[in-house]
């Protein structure tokens, strides 16, 4: 008789899951862990409404034959400011931190896809710029007299200038977050821009056009200026557009520079993570 030997039936693993659903997962993840830190919280919401209230009550004065104050004016560009605040600055930091703390390490010897990871922070700053702006509107609305406006077309701008601001300040984030050495010195890499770029994108200094030629030019190549000015065409009106530099929202030009950081950013994530993994093996 023919002896047969039987193979134990071997147990499948089960599928990782899909990078959405990782995502998804890991972005309650990053959602928690940013709420449970108070001081970064309170950090990311306060500086711009706190540089919004500051110059709103600084200057009042109200642009001639406009009807339109300038804490208006302030309000509807620190939306931007916000937003780079809730991107650029928390996910910079936040990528740095989790190269010190060995969590990118970690992440490589998992099935979690690097894709989820991203798509956390995405997710995270999503939520979180989200929430700035709805305070920041609320702060403009409740104390300076912006004006929301009623025409779903502006509205649609504001989406538009949302989307691809946070995408793009997003990206721009983990890439600088990817070159800093460590959490200490991503602080000082990241605020030196944030700060600097409020000023000569028209967001700290009203009108834009008060600035020297060569700033302004040196800001029109940022996202921040386009962010700024697309904001303010959704909430100021048109009679505003003579303090812009070239005497129009540019709505066309604003998406384009928009669009392209996004794919600009795109490949600097993937140059300076690749850079990043491969001296810290």
């Amino acid at each position: 008789m023919t002896a047969f030997t039987t193979t134990p039936h071997l147990r499948s693993r089960p599928a990782p899951p899909s990078p959405l659903r990782g995502g998804l997962s890991r972005g309650g993840l990053e959602l928690r862990q940013f709420f449970r830190e108070k001081d970064a919280v309170v950090f990311t919401f306060s500086l711009p409404v706190v540089m919004l209230v500051l110059l709103a009550s600084i200057y009042r004065d109200t642009v001639p034959g406009t009807g339109v104050g300038a804490g208006q004016i302030f309000a509807a560009s620190m939306i931007a400011a916000g937003i780079m605040s809730a991107t650029f600055v928390s996910l910079g930091n936040g990528i740095a931190q989790d190269g010190d703390d060995g969590t990118l390490k970690r992440l490589r010897g998992t099935p979690t896809p690097l894709t989820s990871y991203f798509l956390g922070k995405v997710l995270l700053v999503l939520v979180v710029s989200l929430a700035e702006v709805v305070l920041l509107l609320a702060v403009g609305r409740g104390f300076f007299g912006l004006v929301l406006p009623t025409e779903p077309e502006r509205w649609l701008t504001f989406g538009w200038v949302f989307l691809l601001g946070v995408v793009a300040c997003a990206l721009l984030g983990i890439a600088v977050g990817s070159l800093a050495r460590s959490a200490k010195s991503a602080s000082a890499i990241i605020m030196l821009p944030f700060i600097g770029l409020q000023f000569i994108s028209g967001v700290l200094v009203n009108p834009i056009t008060n600035l020297p030629a060569p700033l302004v030019q040196l800001g029109s190549v940022f996202p921040l200026k386009w962010m700024a000015q697309g904001f303010r065409s959704v909430f100021l009106p048109d009679s505003m557009t003579f303090q812009e530099v070239a005497g129009s929202w540019e709505p066309g030009r604003t998406a384009l520079v928009l669009a392209a950081w996004c794919a600009g950013g795109l490949v600097l994530c993937l140059l300076t993570f690749r850079r990043r993994n491969s001296q810290r093996g």
